[in-house]
């Protein structure tokens, strides 16, 4: 039997962030599918695995716990799987940049998809997304992280930090090409590591699988269409 069981939709998006722990971890799981991710989420709060409004849900089959919410995810199973360091200062920063990329997520998505990107809209969001870039860029840097070498939180081994780094970037990039020159451009490093994780053995594989299933889907639906109506309409363009 599997150690856990992941609710989510058949897409990277946040579900990606959980994946890449586990399979860091060397962990075992199973995907609930979308069918049964569906039924939980439609699910009166009374009879859901945990109560939640959306998926990641994660369930673990030695304890019986269900978690919800990415970040609560994340850090339990760095908690569980040693991927956090024991040093509180790391930790904290580790969950600063869980919600940072969850922020990003939100963003880049008009609001979980109350909007879609117009022209004008993505115009406009352009600085922004270059200050996100600087934001992670420049953390790193002040912890030792180069494009050739060394991790977010200046620790010997790759943790949450770097996993949860690389998987907002790296996959953002991956599937939406574009945006690839604005993050060497704005965060060279951060592109660098975003590669050095993506290239770990247990990484590529996951990135390989997620390309089978989920070919270049990212986040899905309507937003997902208007944001790469409005990158092949600007695909030089470049944040100021």
């Amino acid at each position: 039997m599997a150690q856990y069981t992941l609710y989510y939709w058949p897409i990277p998006f946040r579900g990606a962030f959980v994946r890449a722990a586990l399979a860091h971890a060397g962990a075992s799981w199973d995907e609930a599918g979308f069918d049964a991710t569906l039924d939980q989420r439609a699910a009166d709060p009374a009879q859901q695995l945990v109560p939640h409004m959306g998926p990641p849900v994660l369930v673990e089959h030695a304890t019986g716990l269900s978690l919800s919410q990415m970040p609560a995810i994340l850090i339990y199973l760095g908690e569980a799987h040693g991927l956090l360091g024991q040093d509180r200062a790391q930790k904290a920063l580790c969950l600063k940049l869980i919600s940072d990329a969850n922020d990003v997520l939100y963003e880049m998505t008009r609001y979980n998809g109350a909007q879609v990107w117009t022209s004008e809209s993505w115009a406009a969001f352009q600085p922004r997304l270059a200050r996100w870039m600087a934001i992670f860029e420049q953390l790193g840097l002040r912890h030792g992280l180069r494009r050739e070498d060394g991790y977010m939180l200046g620790t010997e081994a790759p943790n949450m930090a770097d996993l949860v780094v690389s998987t907002l970037w790296g996959t953002m990039t991956d599937r939406f090409p574009p945006l690839r020159t604005l993050l060497d451009t704005h965060a060279p490093a951060i592109a660098g590591l975003s590669d050095r994780i993506a290239a770990l053995p247990a990484q590529a594989a996951l990135i390989e699988r997620s390309r089978a299933t989920y070919g270049s889907a990212w986040c899905g639906g309507q937003i997902e269409a208007s944001l790469r109506a409005v990158l092949a309409g600007d695909a030089g363009g470049t944040p100021g």
